[in-house]
């Protein structure tokens, strides 16, 4: 029983961080709602199986795999280019499965060739905090838009949504610092529940309706034609798969770390085995038209707030995932998931990461040297982050895809400006005392 609860909390925590990306990227591309529907499935059916092979041969953690946000911007920059670079929206969605079929041979070779073990060592306490700060920064205006109902039911403020999610939010960490442990322990699971239902009491649900005419449908290959391999598109694949390794190593120590914090005894880490599995995953990607994935930093806030560090119950979470894509009628019942529920409930989850990216910092016996690194990197990850995308109208996708992702831009900084202090401050550590 305690199993099977723990594993339905993963499965929804997986939902909700999903489901939203096929949706806007379906939106962005203009396909109607049968081809929306298999956009939805398709992903959610990748992201299932990269989620048991990871746990089965990769890193062996219990880390979701989510669609890549690298890869989410990467069609949405396409999608926006699409008219000049190709001759059609399909013509442009052929190129992006040409693109991870791209970046799941990348990653493979680099896993051969024991690249990623010798990256893995640039992600030192400081880098790994900073990239947590950075991920909490980026992530915290889509979660307080989602909150305020912007897009929901309405394009502007929704008053009766916004005071909603603020008291799901306030029951949220009420329920998650819960004295019962059982309480705390599913405080995610019952905030979920409660706050859909809630929210479909009141009336302040949409409608949303993905399902197919079948009772079982397949996911489709090559969804949208033949794969097409361009030049372009293969330097952005190069490109992408090298910051999306930055993200998988980091997602991998911050939740080993969260894991060993919490008492739970976990393998050594397995960065070569995962690169490897996630080179698989952007060719699943790739063949089943979906979105790549890649490990989700949101599991270890989402750890350290139920304290369930088991391999099992997540494995069983991305099983039924995995069995549901082929469900149409479920996949509907997915996609009716209110956004600001979800947004609401992954708050919570992941303000505790900002005690977790502090925690790395204080790690760090070189206080002066870190706080220079994280201001350097926080400052020019954050001032990324409020460029305008119009901004960066006719420059390169491949550039744009860097300096757009506060995320990956900052924590490229991090790593540099770690690197290249420890040089000029040497042994020194009399000023960090």
């Amino acid at each position: 029983m305690k199993v099977g609860f723990s594993a339905l909390q993963w499965m929804l925590f997986m939902v909700a961080g999903t489901i939203v990306a096929p949706i806007a990227i379906a939106d962005l591309f203009g396909l109607n709602p049968a081809e929306a529907a298999g956009l939805v499935q398709r992903t959610i059916f990748v992201l299932g199986i990269s989620s048991l092979l990871q746990g089965f041969f990769g890193h062996r953690l219990p880390i979701n795999e989510g669609p890549a946000g690298l890869w989410w911007g990467v069609f949405a920059i396409y999608a926006g280019l699409s008219a000049s670079l190709f001759s059609s929206a399909g013509e442009t969605l052929q190129a992006l499965e040409g693109a991870m079929l791209v970046s799941g041979a990348v990653f493979i070779l680099l896993s051969i060739f024991k690249l990623i073990d010798r990256l893995a060592l640039l992600f030192t306490p400081v880098v790994s905090g900073v990239y947590l700060l950075l991920l909490i920064l980026q992530l915290s205006g889509s979660f307080f838009n989602g909150m305020l109902g912007i897009g929901y039911r309405r394009e502007g403020v929704d008053l009766p949504v916004f005071f909603f999610c603020l008291a799901l939010v306030i029951a949220a960490f009420y329920l998650s610092k819960h004295r019962i442990r059982v309480v705390s322990q599913y405080s995610i699971l019952i905030s979920l529940v409660g706050g859909w239902l809630l929210f479909s009491l009141f009336g302040l649900s949409k409608e949303v309706s993905l399902s197919g005419g079948s009772v079982v449908s397949m996911p489709e290959l090559f969804a949208f034609g033949p794969p097409k391999f361009d030049a372009g598109m293969t330097v952005t694949a190069v490109f992408v798969t090298l910051l999306l390794l930055t993200n998988m190593i980091a997602s991998i120590r911050v939740a080993d770390e969260v894991l060993k914090k919490e008492g739970a005894i976990t393998p050594s880490p397995r960065f070569k085995a995962s690169g490897f599995v996630s080179g698989v995953n952007q060719l699943l990607g790739g063949v089943f038209s979906a979105i790549g994935p890649v490990p989700i930093s949101g599991s270890a806030g989402f750890i350290a707030t139920t304290k369930i560090t088991k391999l099992l119950p997540f494995m069983i979470g991305a099983a039924i995932i995995t069995a549901a894509s082929f469900f149409p009628a479920l996949m509907s019942f997915f996609a009716s998931l209110p956004a600001p529920v979800g947004y609401s409930v992954t708050f919570v989850v992941f303000a505790n990461m900002a005690g977790i990216a502090f925690g790395e910092l204080d790690k760090e016996t070189e206080t002066g040297r870190v706080r220079l690194v994280a201001g350097i990197a926080l400052l020019a990850g954050v001032g990324a982050m409020f460029v305008p995308p119009e901004a960066f109208k006719g420059v390169s996708p491949l550039i744009t895809s860097f300096l757009n992702n506060g995320l990956i831009f900052g924590s490229v900084i991090a790593i540099a400006a770690d690197q290249l202090t420890k040089r000029v401050y040497g042994g020194q550590s009399g000023e960090s005392r």
